[in-house]
């Protein structure tokens, strides 16, 4: 065990990795602690980076960590680990989100290893309008599938059922802006000129919808001087839905963990993204956004699909703030 155990490079590596991951506000909500004796990467969260107003009880939390815990998986695989996780490994430790065994080699390794984790470095959320022809057959199985194999379902609506979930995005869009909770904790995750290695950067947060149509979030909070003067979105917007069939808070990591090997497998293919999420953030819009006609299931997020930049890079904590690795 000891030949396989990871040095202080590959930490840094797997942990780098892990968090490339995206998570909401960029809060980057998790902390990581190497036991050496076992080989155990502990995966915990991080309560001093929550959103007490929006994510009140962690949901959105579980699903960042799971997004990390995705890559921090696909950086193992892809340095010859074959990593064992184990969810919510002790109820008595409710900060403890993940545990990820590092001591056995991997066999194989598939192509598509070494490209989801080229990926991890080239995916970013998008902000800015989509361009460019709709997303092939093809490519939407390959998320539908990335997703399935996360144990999450992700399906694309029609234009009936993608219109009313955006018309309840934007009703709690109109509602983050107006509350006084919500708005302040908004503009306090945007980056100030002190450069914080976490939040977003004004450059980043992206303009409004000139015709109203897509309700992207306004981190500044109707705040002027922090505007992008606004731009005309895609007026057919490709739209996934991603859901699980329960809503605890394994299914929450379960969520994090399908979305980023749903963005990085459309990162692969050179499709851009960005997450609407202000419907999950309102109890009462967020079962409304629930499609009867498919049976029982929580949805857990709004993913915007299509082609256009890269985007702009928002920062990461570095290695050291978030790893701590014991002595064995």
């Amino acid at each position: 065990m000891a030949a396989m155990a990871p040095d202080a490079a590959a930490l840094e590596k797997l942990i780098a990795a892990a968090v490339a991951a995206p998570s909401i506000h960029n809060t980057q909500p998790w902390h990581y602690r190497f036991r050496s004796e076992s080989g155990v990467l502990e995966v915990r969260a991080a309560p001093e980076r929550s959103l007490p107003a929006s994510d009140p009880e962690g949901r959105a939390l579980h699903i960042s960590v799971g997004a990390a815990l995705l890559n921090l998986c696909t950086a193992a695989r892809r340095l010859g680990w074959a990593p064992e996780v184990n969810l919510l490994p002790d109820p008595a430790e409710t900060g403890l989100l993940a545990a990820v065994r590092l001591d056995e080699p991997s066999r194989t390794q598939s192509p598509r290893t070494a490209e989801l984790y080229d990926a991890i470095w080239h995916r970013h959320t998008v902000r800015t309008p989509f361009t460019g022809p709709p997303i092939a057959v093809e490519i939407r199985n390959e998320l539908v599938e990335a997703a399935h194999g996360e144990d999450a379902v992700l399906y694309f609506p029609d234009r009936e059922e993608r219109t009313r979930l955006l018309h309840l995005t934007a009703e709690a869009e109109r509602r983050n802006v107006t509350d006084p909770e919500h708005r302040a904790e908004s503009r306090d995750w945007v980056q100030g000129p002190g450069g914080e290695p976490y939040g977003i950067p004004a450059a980043a947060l992206g303009p409004q919808d000139a015709a109203g149509r897509m309700p992207m979030r306004d981190f500044s909070a109707i705040h002027p001087a922090e505007h992008q003067a606004p731009e005309a979105f895609e007026a057919e917007p490709c739209i996934a839905v991603l859901a699980t069939d329960h809503d605890r808070p394994v299914d929450w990591l379960r969520a994090g963990l399908a979305l980023e090997h749903v963005l990085l497998t459309a990162t692969v293919h050179r499709v851009r993204a960005s997450l609407l999420h202000q419907a999950m953030e309102w109890p009462d819009l967020r079962w409304a956004a629930r499609d009867p006609h498919r049976g029982p299931g929580h949805v857990q997020i709004l993913i915007r699909l299509g082609y256009g930049p890269e985007g702009a890079r928002t920062p990461r904590l570095p290695v050291s703030e978030v790893l701590e690795a014991d002595g064995g």
